[in-house]
């Protein structure tokens, strides 16, 4: 008898599948048509992705070689092809290279190039600060003392992933100017900084004498 009940209810459950299937059948191939479209879509979408950043990568270490070989126009032609076609990582690092190279025969033109990137927040605040220090480095020996100190300060601050160079940058600065105050104030902050790089730390040791020197002359 239990083998004719289990017999009757398999019966029961195929005859309920059968139906179900005849009712639902164009919705379920719907459904698994679009898990196949769009799986194959996302696998398209991530293999245009990796030959666009190869392509990407491969155009930028040519305007590089061009760079370094001293064909100026054809790397900024490499370049300004990055700017308009590459991925967003790739493209932030032509402006970047761009401004570089400007600012080879013009520092303020370069320094221009960078404050723009610095104002454009879509390269994200790494890139951001990496502008600002660049343009700092480019207007060291013309600019305002005052206007190297406002844009370097910011990125000064602890925690900053830039802050020892721009330590460094502004103690130079305040030397050129003979303000062996803020020049010690800034080189004591690299000293006392466990992650100061060692290389820099050496250099801080020796203007930290010099500033001592100047002040015992003066004092």
């Amino acid at each position: 008898m239990t083998d004719i009940f289990r017999e009757v209810d398999e019966d029961v459950r195929r005859d309920k599948a059968i139906e179900f299937w005849k009712k639902y059948q164009s919705l379920l191939i719907g459904i698994a048509l679009i898990i196949v479209l769009a799986t194959a879509g996302w696998r398209a979408y991530q293999y245009w992705q990796v030959r666009m950043a190869q392509s990407a990568s491969a155009h930028y270490e040519k305007a590089l070689e061009l760079a370094r070989a001293g064909k100026g126009g054809e790397a900024q032609a490499e370049l300004d092809r990055l700017v308009a076609k590459a991925p967003s990582g790739y493209r932030t690092l032509a402006r970047l290279r761009l401004a570089a190279e400007a600012g080879k025969s013009d520092p303020v033109a370069g320094a221009k190039a960078f404050d723009a990137l610095a104002a454009d927040a879509s390269i994200g605040s790494t890139f951001q600060e990496i502008a600002r220090l660049r343009a700092a480095m480019l207007l060291m020996d013309t600019a305002d003392p005052r206007d190297i100190r406002n844009r370097l300060e910011p990125l000064a601050a602890a925690g900053g992933a830039f802050r020892h160079t721009a330590r460094e940058l502004l103690a130079l600065s305040a030397l050129k100017v003979n303000d062996t105050e803020a020049a010690g104030r800034w080189l004591d902050m690299i000293e006392v900084d466990p992650e100061t790089p060692a290389d820099l730390r050496k250099r801080a040791d020796a203007l930290l004498g010099l500033v001592r020197g100047a002040k015992a002359a003066t004092g």
